[in-house]
């Protein structure tokens, strides 16, 4: 798959869902297999999740790195996914993969996410009106 196909496919995640009332994306293509993706997608509650992934998938999907930080309507922390290499004296086992909850402090392990995936997870947490 190049890397067009995977941008294609994070617009029609985006569309998919139900929450998403506006959203603004850029998609910036370094390599046929490479690319990096930034925005924010606002929902139907007033809450907004910021995004920004590199990612090469030559051979799969491979986030070299990724964040996806959800925030309520009152601009508080909700969650953050990402695999930033801080943390190491946690000693987490999904290392350097990890997920903030509710602030900074509060850490636990996590597989890697996708942009699916968390759409999902706030879909269960945004109310439909």
């Amino acid at each position: 798959m190049g890397i067009e196909a995977y941008f294609q496919r994070l617009r029609e995640a985006i569309d998919a869902s139900p929450i998403v009332n506006a959203f603004n994306m850029t998609y910036d293509k370094r390599a046929s297999h490479e690319g990096f993706i930034r925005g924010e997608i606002y929902f139907i509650d007033g809450s907004i999740l910021h995004l920004r992934e590199f990612i090469d998938v030559e051979i799969d999907e491979d986030r070299l790195i990724y964040v996806y930080q959800y925030m309520n309507p009152e601009k508080e922390l909700v969650f953050r996914y990402d695999n930033t290499g801080h943390h190491k004296d946690l000693t987490l086992p999904t290392y350097p993969h990890h997920k903030h909850e509710g602030n900074e402090y509060n850490i636990r392990a996590s597989s890697p996410s996708d942009l699916a995936g968390i759409l999902k997870e706030i879909e269960a947490l945004v109310k439909l009106p």
